[in-house]
């Protein structure tokens, strides 16, 4: 199983960018799909995921109202679109997969603490002020 991420760069402060991710391999069906990301010396966090069909989404409080996730589950791939970016949204981002069906909020709650199943390489982040 491979993610392979894309999207990343340096924009201003109010600017916007799309990160992209596919996922290739041997995989039938992908419950979550999210976007976690790391600053310099910060804990990672878990930025965005969401379940098949998108039925289901969460947001860090940190970027609700500003980032979209989105995925195409024929086409495995997922998407970050992320609006009024600020400078604290610097970071590494990383892309991953939980291929685990089971409750939302189990599924969030596990991302959120142990992370998922696999992950893509990161790709850089960086809103200048």
């Amino acid at each position: 199983v491979q993610l392979q991420a894309s999207g990343g760069g340096l924009v201003q402060a109010g600017g916007c960018l799309r990160l992209s991710c596919a996922a290739s391999g041997s995989i039938f069906s992908i419950n979550l799909m999210g976007w976690y990301r790391q600053a310099p010396g910060k804990q990672r966090e878990l930025v965005a995921a969401i379940t098949s069909g998108g039925h289901n989404v969460h947001y860090s409080d940190s970027v609700k109202g500003r980032f979209t996730i989105t995925r195409d589950d024929v086409m495995k791939t997922w998407d970050l679109q992320m609006d009024s970016l600020k400078p604290e949204d610097t970071a590494v981002y990383y892309c991953a997969i939980d291929r685990s069906f089971m409750p939302w909020f189990c599924s969030v709650t596990r991302a959120f603490n142990y992370g998922m199943e696999y992950w893509g390489k990161g790709t850089q982040v960086t809103v200048s002020s």
